[in-house]
C-alpha cells in the first residue's frame, strides 16, 4: 500500500497502457504530519492508485482533484490539518475552497482546511506522469545499482518563468557543470530553463551544501540577477537523498522464516532466503521473497556478495549451517548481523570458529563484535510472528541508525537486551532479552 515498488509497477503499467497518471509528492510539512517529505502517491485516470501521503485523510481529495489541479501543469497545494493555525508570514491563515481557481491563488498555491485535529500543514506537489517519469526512472536506477542519488525538485518560485516540478540530479550536476549535469533527467523545458541565472545559482548552492545526511529537506534560497539587490527571487526546493531498498538476507529456510519475509516485504525491503538444503530453499515455500536460493556452504563468494550492505539474519536451526555462514560473515561484516538461538549456543559457535580460524584474528574479532545475539527484541507474545516482529524492530532501528536508549532504559519492560554494546566481551554479552526457540 505504501511501497515505492507498487508505485513504480503502476507507473510502468500506466505508461505501457497509455493511461494518464498524476504523481503526488509531499514536499514539505509543518507541525504534525502522518507522512514526511518525500512520501509519494500515484493516481491513474482509470481509478487505480498506489502509495499514500497521509493516514487516509487526504487521499480522497487527492484522487478526486489530481487531474483537475494539473490541467495547466505541475502545482503545489497546501492541506491544513488543524484549526486556528497562524501562518508564519501572515496574521490570518488563508483557506481556499476546492473550487478556487489556481490562477487566483497566491503563488499558484492552494490551501485547504481539513480540520483533522493534527495541527499541521502538508504541502503536496502534483505533476503529470510525463513530467515525473524521469524521476521515477532514477528511483529505479538507485534500486538496481544500489547507489544513492541526490535529487532536487523546484516546488515554488517567485518567478513565473521557473517551471514548478523541475527535477535536477545534483550528483550529476556537481560532476559535470559544463553540461549542466541534467541530461536524461529533466522536466519539460528544463534544458532551456536551466540557463536561467537564478536557477543556476540555486542549483550551485544546493550542490555545495551537504544534504546527504537526511532523507529529505525543504530548502529556501534567495537569488539575485546580476548581483542586483533590487532583483531578488526566492525559490524553494525539496532535496531528497534517494536510497536503495534495505536488503535482508535470511540464512535458513525453516517455517519460522515465513512471517519474517512477509513483514520485510510490507516494509518494501528486498528479501533473499538461502539454505543449503534444497528441499527447504524452494520458491513455493517463500512466494513473497525476491530471491530463494539453494546455496552450498562452500560458496563463500556468493554469500559475501549477497550480504554486502545488507541486514543478515542467521536462523537455520542447524549448527553446521550457522557455523559455516558465520565464519564467512565475521570476516566480511554486513550492515547488520544477527544470530538466532540462546546465548550459550551462539558462544559455542564463536568458540569453534575462533579456534579453527586461520586468517586475520583481529578482523575476525571485529566481525564478532558486530554480532547481535540473541537476535531481535522480545516485545511480547510467542511464536514465529512475535519472533519476526522483534527481529524487524531491531534491524529497522540499526539500519536507520535510531537511538535505542529509550528501549534499553526500561520504557519497554523486558528481562534482557537484544544485543551487547561494542565494549562488551564477545562471551559476556549484555543480553537482557530472551530469544524464541
Amino acid at each position: 500500500m505504501n511501497n515505492v515498488s507498487d508505485i513504480l509497477k503502476l507507473a510502468d503499467q500506466a505508461q505501457s497502457e497509455q493511461i494518464e497518471a498524476v504523481l503526488a509528492t509531499v514536499v514539505h510539512t509543518e507541525g504534525s504530519a502522518y507522512r514526511k517529505a518525500g512520501a509519494m502517491m500515484l493516481i491513474c485516470a482509470d481509478g487505480r492508485f498506489a502509495g499514500m501521503i497521509s493516514g487516509g485523510c487526504l487521499e480522497p481529495h487527492i484522487i478526486k482533484k489530481a487531474f483537475w489541479l494539473t490541467r495547466q501543469g505541475s502545482v503545489v497545494q497546501v492541506y491544513q490539518t488543524g484549526e486556528g493555525i497562524v501562518d508564519k508570514d501572515e496574521s490570518n491563515t488563508k483557506s481556499y475552497s476546492d473550487e478556487h481557481d489556481i490562477e487566483n491563488s497566491m503563488d499558484s498555491e492552494l490551501e485547504l482546511n481539513f480540520g483533522l485535529g493534527c495541527n499541521g500543514r502538508v504541502h503536496v506537489l502534483f505533476e503529470r506522469l510525463a513530467s515525473a517519469a524521469q524521476l521515477l526512472k532514477c528511483i529505479k536506477q538507485v534500486r538496481l545499482s544500489g547507489e544513492p542519488m541526490t535529487v532536487a525538485t523546484l516546488v515554488r518560485s517567485e518567478s513565473s518563468d521557473h517551471p514548478i516540478g523541475l527535477h535536477v540530479n545534483l550528483d550529476k550536476f556537481a560532476l559535470n557543470k559544463d553540461s549542466m549535469g541534467v541530461n536524461d533527467f529533466s522536466a519539460p523545458s528544463l534544458n532551456d530553463s536551466i540557463h536561467d541565472p537564478i536557477l543556476s545559482q540555486a542549483i550551485n548552492t544546493l550542490c555545495l551544501e551537504q544534504y546527504q545526511q537526511k532523507p529529505a529537506q525543504f530548502v529556501t534560497l534567495l537569488g539575485t540577477v546580476d548581483n542586483s539587490l533590487q532583483q531578488r527571487v526566492q525559490t524553494q526546493w525539496l532535496v531528497r537523498r534517494l536510497q536503495p531498498q534495505i536488503k535482508l538476507l535470511i540464512c535458513g529456510a525453516g517455517n519460522d522464516v515465513t512471517p519474517l519475509v512477509t513483514m520485510a516485504k510490507m516494509q518494501d525491503w528486498h528479501v533473499t532466503v538461502i539454505d543449503s538444503r534444497s528441499h527447504y530453499a524452494t520458491r513455493s515455500r517463500f512466494m513473497q521473497a525476491d530471491k530463494v536460493m539453494c546455496l552450498p556452504l562452500e560458496d563463500s563468494e556468493t554469500l559475501i556478495e549477497l550480504s554486502r550492505n545488507a541486514a543478515v539474519a542467521v536462523m537455520s536451526h542447524s549448527l553446521t549451517q550457522d557455523r559455516a555462514r558465520l565464519k564467512v560473515l565475521f570476516a566480511h561484516p554486513p550492515a547488520y548481523l544477527g544470530q538466532l538461538g540462546p546465548k550459550y549456543r551462539t558462544e559455542r559457535l564463536i568458540d569453534e570458529i575462533t579456534e579453527a580460524y586461520d586468517g586475520n584474528v583481529d578482523e575476525l574479532r571485529a566481525g564478532i563484535e558486530q554480532l547481535h545475539y540473541p537476535i531481535g527484541y522480545k516485545l511480547g507474545g510467542e511464536g514465529p510472528e512475535a519472533l519476526a516482529l522483534g527481529i524487524m524492530a531491531e534491524i529497522n532501528a540499526v539500519m536507520h541508525e535510531v537511538d535505542l536508549s529509550p528501549v534499553n532504559s526500561g520504557n519497554i519492560i523486558s528481562k534482557q537486551p537484544a544485543h551487547r554494546s561494542q565494549g562488551d566481551s564477545p562471551h559476556v554479552a549484555n543480553t537482557r532479552f530472551e530469544v524464541f526457540n
